[in-house]
């Protein structure tokens, strides 16, 4: 069972088993296993009733942005966020998504997010700020030039991700990026904020343009992904997704921090 559709129909239809909670998270967040027919996984499960409330994300729950983010992901064709899907489980409704792997999630990380003294990135690295590391010193934060963030970056801005950390990341061993925690998504109001401003102000790819375009006829209204995100998310919402895709293929660049809002998520990792 390695496609999406089948990683979906296990998600939705299999038996969910608690097996414990990842305690790091700041809401309810449960590691489980799935089984349907035969075929087992681990995943997480984050049920709505564990969801710690946000003053400025009244409308709707997390659970229902994470599965969004899923679907917007999909459309890309790029497939950053592993398979997610809302239904019932032992603690009510929530989001249940594909565990992903990194047994080298370490070494992967250091590959795409780094601190370095000095102010040049060097070659193969995109300066995001300057971090204090204590003692009065600082140090520059950077991320990898790397073709997986740049797509990510583009998601982020067309889903308004409001907490993309460097713990977000998923380097998994085939490769493949994955990012995760989308709940903190698709407001209305700019909320950007991420680790991966790297490419702020620079042309987008041709490959992001094609994208984008592609995005844009998915989102009209009776589409189906439009039809799907209405059930998600409000209808202002689903409008200021439509305008923020125009808008990067209106101005063809990388969006830049607003100045209204803090750029970085704190904490960065």
């Amino acid at each position: 069972m390695t496609g999406t559709g089948e990683h979906e129909e296990l998600l939705t239809k299999g038996e969910l088993t608690v097996v414990g909670r990842i305690r790091e998270a700041s809401n309810a967040v449960l590691l489980c296993t799935v089984a349907y027919e035969g075929v087992s996984a681990d995943c997480v499960y984050k049920p709505v009733k564990g969801e710690r409330p946000l003053w400025d994300f009244p409308d709707g729950n997390l659970a229902q942005r994470e599965v969004a983010s899923y679907l917007v992901s999909e459309a890309t064709g790029w497939g950053l966020v592993p398979t997610t899907v809302l239904r019932d489980g032992p603690y009510g409704e929530g989001m249940v998504q594909r565990w992903i792997e990194t047994p080298e999630a370490e070494t992967a990380g250091a590959q795409l997010l780094a601190l370095i003294e000095g102010e040049d990135a060097g070659e193969g690295w995109k300066p995001v700020a300057f971090a204090e590391v204590g003692e009065g010193r600082t140090a520059l934060l950077v991320h990898a030039d790397d073709p997986r963030l740049r797509r990510l970056a583009v998601l982020d801005a067309v889903i308004n991700n409001g907490d993309r950390k460097g713990g977000h990341l998923l380097p998994a061993a085939d490769g493949r990026l994955y990012a995760i925690d989308h709940g903190v998504t698709f407001h209305a109001e700019d909320k950007l904020r991420t680790l991966l401003w790297g490419w702020a102000g620079e042309p987008l790819t041709g490959e992001a343009r094609e994208v984008l375009d592609s995005l844009s006829d998915g989102l009209a209204e009776g589409a189906p992904l439009a039809t799907r995100l209405a059930e998600l998310i409000t209808a202002v919402e689903l409008a200021a997704v439509r305008d923020r895709v125009a808008q990067l293929l209106r101005t063809g660049i990388h969006p830049q921090p607003s100045g209204q809002w803090p750029a970085i998520p704190w904490p960065p990792v």
